[in-house]
């Protein structure tokens, strides 16, 4: 069956979390002076916030924190790592950081080029577990708004990927069956499994190829967003 909708994950997969976030925190870095607090360079505060990122992340798509948890424990816990006892600064970081941060443009490779590919042939639209304010922002910021008729995030729906009620929540809001749809994600365990379990073929976005070693396949696998054009 010809796909009928196309649903995109946002950050790792167009929005370039990596740069955008390695400009935002250098920018914090020095307007809030954490060299003198004990931080010992912006390169090491930003090696240290993807580590505790990933795993709050991990935390949080698996219900085990909240979206306020996530944000007030955030640079608690990179302090913390680092030595730094100085945590009055926190929520006055964590804000800034989430401002500049989500105002920035990067997009990943082809991201523009393949949107831009596939909005006169499908209805594009959004799947994502992060939340409404932010998202909005970084899709503006991105220039790629225009481009998608629905944005679902775990906010709005109820829901996170890869709890299968996410996607049958956008395929309602889009009026689909699993089968005309497709999802194009990075994160094997949210994007892929997630989708695949609501009946949904999905494109497995990796292109640092991490091996996968679970019994669910991709419908497909790229290194590139050029390579949707091959497929659709």
């Amino acid at each position: 069956m010809r796909y009928k909708h196309i649903f995109f994950d946002l950050d790792h997969t167009l929005w370039d979390h990596n740069t955008n976030s390695r400009i935002a925190l250098e920018e914090v870095y020095h307007d809030f002076d954490l060299q003198t607090l004990g931080v010992p360079s912006s390169s090491q505060f930003y090696l240290k916030f993807n580590e505790i990122n990933h795993q709050l992340w991990d935390k949080y798509e698996a219900g085990r924190i909240s979206q306020p948890e996530l944000r007030h424990s955030r640079f608690r816990l990179i302090f913390s790592s680092l030595g730094v006892d100085s945590h009055e600064v926190c929520d006055s970081l964590s804000d800034t950081y989430i401002k500049i941060s989500s105002k920035k443009h990067n997009l990943l490779p082809n991201a523009k080029e393949t949107l831009e590919y596939l909005f006169p042939k499908y209805p594009l639209h959004i799947i994502t577990n992060g939340f409404d304010e932010i998202q909005s922002v970084k899709m503006n910021a991105g220039q790629i708004t225009h481009y998608f008729k629905e944005v679902v995030t775990s906010q709005n729906s109820g829901y996170k990927k890869p709890d299968s009620r996410i996607f049958e929540y956008a395929l309602k809001k889009v009026g689909a069956v699993p089968q005309e749809c497709l999802m194009i994600g990075d994160s094997f365990q949210s994007d892929i499994v997630g989708a695949t379990r609501a009946g949904i073929d999905a494109v497995f976005f990796n292109p640092d190829q991490r091996p996968q070693e679970v019994s669910i396949k991709p419908k497909y696998e790229i290194r590139d967003l050029g390579e949707l054009k091959g497929i659709l």
